[in-house]
């Protein structure tokens, strides 16, 4: 069986509530056991570093990509089974997503959006169809569904962006819709 690859996009800090750590941590681990990859931004700081060890610590296959000028930054996670130094973020985006036939993405900052607004831009466009999942911790995600809707609702994109995303309410969702998708 081909092993099948999930790019997670998430924080580089933890966030002010222990359950985003919680949900990375089971995620990571829940990747490990089902036998998927993990293909991540390769930093050893914040979502991205409790994802990473919960998933080798699990034994699972970890594929980590970060640019140069973030090697320090966000403590780049050389343990890796996989270790990829970029030269810019583009080409870090790049990478992550060739190599995976999933995304799946958890709490995070501006560069989260950013990732997660790519792959939906792509997706739009025709360029992809991987799935692409939100691990709705508490409700993170309601005001970025709410901001899907409010762009369809004011006619700058068909109704069908909406169903490019699938919200789920925590990792073991994730994993689940995970399963589904990659079957």
């Amino acid at each position: 069986m081909v092993q099948h690859s999930v790019c997670v996009y998430c924080g580089s800090r933890p966030g002010d509530d222990p359950a985003y750590t919680k949900d990375a941590e089971a995620l990571g681990r829940g990747l490990a056991e089902t036998g998927l990859r993990l293909v991540y931004g390769a930093g050893d700081v914040g979502l991205m570093g409790s994802v990473a060890r919960a998933a080798q610590e699990a034994g699972g296959d970890t594929f980590g990509v970060i640019p140069a000028h973030l090697v320090a930054w966000e403590v780049g996670k050389t343990d890796l089974t996989s270790y990829i130094v970029t030269e810019t973020m583009h080409e870090r985006k790049k990478v992550m997503f060739m190599n995976c036939d999933a995304v799946t993405v958890l709490p995070g900052g501006a560069g989260s959006l950013d990732e997660l607004f790519e792959v939906l831009t792509w997706r739009q466009l025709g360029l992809h169809e991987k799935p692409v999942i939100l691990v709705n911790t508490k409700g993170y995600w309601d005001p970025f569904m709410s901001l899907l809707r409010h762009v369809v609702d004011r006619g700058f994109a068909d109704a069908t962006l909406l169903d490019y995303v699938t919200v789920v309410a925590d990792a073991d969702a994730a994993l689940s819709a995970l399963r589904r998708a990659l079957s």
